[in-house]
């Protein structure tokens, strides 16, 4: 991995987005404005935000999605996390999270950019942040069985119809809705 490379493929992932809609236009155009400002922007260290990977985890029937209890945030969200230095490309940042995060192997991931969004945390910094979220597809074999990582409070399917109360459900709605189309 070199800065590089992730900087270049964040690049190419949101060059290639077709957005749905104008918001996500607007939002792509800044997360490239930030990577034209910020060449270590993939890279936790990048103080002022840095650009995540995030999977959405849903069985190949597309009738379940794989949520976490983020300890941090406090909801059922997807899964994903920094680009680390064994990842070349945001595409194997997401996979490798999802993988880590879920504890299912034989995931396959749609290396198309699925959506990205944007909120401010405070993450292993210490430090209020932003990440920069690109999140992508990840298609897992109906059955499997998930294992809890220390990254986690809880890991559980759910049916695509029956989002926990306390999930981002608006987000996670749309992802599913825009999951469904591929």
């Amino acid at each position: 991995m070199t800065a590089q490379s992730l900087h270049a493929s964040a690049r190419v992932a949101l060059t290639e987005w077709q957005t749905p809609n104008e918001a996500d236009e607007s939002l792509r155009h800044t997360m490239l404005a930030f990577l034209d400002a910020s060449p270590r922007g993939c890279l936790r260290e990048h103080e002022p935000g840095h650009i995540t990977a995030s999977s959405l985890v849903i069985t190949e029937d597309a009738e379940q999605v794989l949520l976490t209890l983020h300890p941090k945030v406090g909801r059922w969200i997807q899964l994903g996390g920094h680009c680390e230095p064994s990842d070349d490309t945001v595409v194997d940042a997401a996979l490798r999270e999802a993988t880590e995060e879920s504890g299912i192997a034989g995931l396959r991931i749609d290396p198309t950019l699925l959506s990205a969004h944007t909120h401010p945390i405070t993450c292993s910094l210490g430090k209020p942040t932003r990440h920069l979220d690109l999140r992508f597809l990840v298609w897992a074999p109906v059955g499997a069985q998930p294992v809890r990582s220390d990254e986690s409070d809880d890991l559980r399917w759910w049916p695509v119809d029956a989002l926990p109360d306390t999930a981002e459900r608006d987000t996670i709605d749309h992802l599913v809705a825009l999951a469904r189309l591929r």
